[in-house]
């Protein structure tokens, strides 16, 4: 009776494995996949930065350069309740223009607002970042994303400071 039941389960799991598709079958199904991610690319299409290069291409040399004065501010200390603001000043060093596309913090408290048109090679720029300290208490540490159609896309500042207690 047991062999008969070890038996049974073989023949079952042996069953079951032989279900598998075709391997002609699976392939014309990515196949498939593929053409409709493909027909869905053409329905959406989307727009490449020109200026990043893929894993086999070299990199763009005349790629806009967002070059800060300082990647970093620290607000010392900062009374409870108030907003501070600092100023990062930047320079496209590349060789065409510069375009952000957004700017985002890492933290509600914080707001980036930044140069909206091209700068140009050589041209300045700036991104205002406010920080609202409300609610905040002790070392607070934060940073903003700057998507922009440099090579990398994103560039991280960071400001920093201590929330003093009421």
């Amino acid at each position: 009776m047991k062999n008969s039941s070890i038996l049974l389960a073989v023949s079952l799991l042996i069953a079951s494995c032989n279900r598998d598709k075709a391997p002609e079958a699976g392939t014309q199904g990515m196949n498939a996949a593929a053409a409709a991610a493909d027909g869905d690319a053409k329905a959406n299409p989307t727009i490449d930065n020109p200026n990043v290069a893929s894993d086999t291409e070299a990199p763009n040399p005349n790629a806009p350069v967002m070059t800060f004065a300082e990647n970093q501010f620290d607000f010392g200390d900062i009374k409870p309740g108030s907003k501070v603001q600092h100023t990062f000043n930047f320079t496209n060093t590349g060789k065409t223009p510069l375009l952000i596309a957004d700017a985002t913090a890492s933290c509600g408290c914080t707001t980036p607002n930044w140069t909206k048109e091209p700068v140009a090679p050589g041209a300045k720029g700036t991104l205002d970042v406010q920080f609202d300290s409300h609610g905040k208490h002790g070392l607070i540490s934060k940073q903003v994303s700057v998507r922009a159609n440099t090579q990398p896309n994103i560039t991280v500042i960071y400001i920093k400071g201590n929330v003093l207690s009421e």
